[in-house]
């Protein structure tokens, strides 16, 4: 295990951050043999979101305590912070990781101190990351942490990733140090600056990470709030199973599109994916589930929709085979995905579902993606093949519940990835 931790902060153009992230990179993503990411989240400019969230007022003397669940293990564990969508210097007070409890509650005995270039407190430039030094700390693959800051001072509008499908905590004063769960009476389904968990000192041969990249769907909206029952996590659980374990990235940001941007749901999968994939310590493979949204949201007329034009299915297929040309390029596999089914969904119409058909019919017969997960087939209502089986749908007739993400899960080929 390498020791040489000293912090890195990665300059992202602040040009790049005015268009929703770009596809810049920071020395942060740069990576040493040793480190593995266990976990990420994918960066957002702060909104409204799905549900009340913290990201736009931001935090002024508080604690935000954040668990999260690794995909690797090892003996270190060190952190990256993102200000990339802030609009003033980020100063982080005192951080600290530990193994996750019940609730808001941490293991004491492994509660450890993070530092930065040896020091409790760092600034973080609007537009960049920031890397802690390394914590000795062991976990086990499939482990949850809790990383918790305390922020003295008025943050502004905070960078976040809003669908967490997990519970964050948040206590008045300064709590980092605090293992108990007494103090952190409010909580949020979002996560807030934390983008990456990495770790280091085990030595296993994994196979490298995947990293799963797309929308709600690879998010989890419609599994279980603190299971990890989304699909990249039973995808881990499988690996694990097989006993051939490998990291497993969630890049999902719920509402995403391949081809635009938005400033609720993220930067294009075309642009982002520089960033938020192929920049992550040793990626062999990746994972697409993209479209869905490209294609619905112009059939309905929605504020948090737009931009919405109408895309054709040549449209996102030249999407698509970006993807493939940029993970080539870095001697990546990529695994592509078929569309789920939506009937009954808001934007569902004859329009929409011809797409799907067309497009999963590319995905399928075209050979271009290294290998294909036939999503549709594994969750499709076997009466229907426009519907959702019954039995795996979330309620809104386009997410699947928890079963349907370990179907989808379930389908995939783990010798292909």
């Amino acid at each position: 295990m390498q020791n040489t931790l000293r912090v890195r902060i990665a300059a992202t153009a602040v040009a790049a951050v005015a268009v929703l992230g770009g596809i810049a990179i920071g020395t942060a993503a740069e990576t040493e043999a040793a480190w593995d990411t266990g976990w990420m989240a994918a960066p957002q400019l702060p909104s409204v979101g799905f549900e009340p969230n913290w990201a736009q007022d931001g935090f002024g003397d508080q604690t935000v305590r954040q668990v999260v669940k690794v995909t690797d293990g090892g003996s270190a564990a060190r952190i990256t912070l993102s200000n990339l969508f802030g609009t003033a210097p980020l100063r982080v007070d005192h951080v600290t990781i530990a193994r996750a409890a019940a609730g808001a509650a941490v293991d004491s005995k492994s509660l450890r101190e993070l530092t930065f270039d040896g020091k409790a407190a760092a600034e973080i430039p609007v537009g960049q990351t920031l890397t802690s030094d390394a914590a000795d700390l062991n976990l086990a693959s499939m482990d949850s942490a809790s990383v918790t800051m305390y922020l003295a001072d008025r943050t502004g509008p905070a960078t976040f990733h809003s669908q967490a499908y997990a519970s964050s905590y948040r206590a008045a004063g300064n709590h980092a140090a605090d293992p108990a769960a007494e103090a952190f009476t409010e909580t949020t389904h979002s996560w807030y600056y934390l983008t990456d968990v990495q770790v280091s000192g085990d030595d296993a041969d994994e196979g490298g990470t995947v990293v799963t990249v797309g929308d709600s769907i690879t998010d989890g909206y419609g599994s279980t709030y603190d299971t990890n029952t989304r699909y990249p996590d039973r995808l881990a659980q499988r690996l694990v199973e097989a006993g051939t374990p490998r990291p497993v990235l969630n890049a999902g940001i719920g509402g995403n599109l391949i081809l635009n941007d938005s400033p609720w749901f993220g930067a294009a999968t075309v642009r982002r994916f520089e960033r938020d994939v192929l920049a992550k310590p040793d990626v062999t493979s990746v994972l697409v589930l993209g479209g869905l949204n490209d294609f619905g949201f112009s059939e309905v007329d929605l504020p948090t929709y737009k931009p919405n034009p109408n895309i054709s299915v040549a449209q996102l297929i030249d999407g698509h085979r970006q993807l493939i040309a940029a993970a080539h390029r870095a001697g990546v596999r990529i695994t592509g995905a078929t569309l789920l089914p939506m009937k009954g969904a808001e934007y569902y119409t004859d329009a929409s579902a011809a797409k799907i058909r067309e497009f999963n019919q590319w995905m399928r017969t075209s050979g271009e993606y290294d290998a294909v997960v036939d999503f549709h087939a594994a969750v499709r209502d076997p009466a229907d093949p426009e519907n959702l089986n019954p039995a795996f749908d979330s309620g809104d007739h386009k997410h699947p519940n928890a079963a349907g993400y370990r179907a989808m899960a379930d389908a995939i080929d783990l010798a292909a990835l």
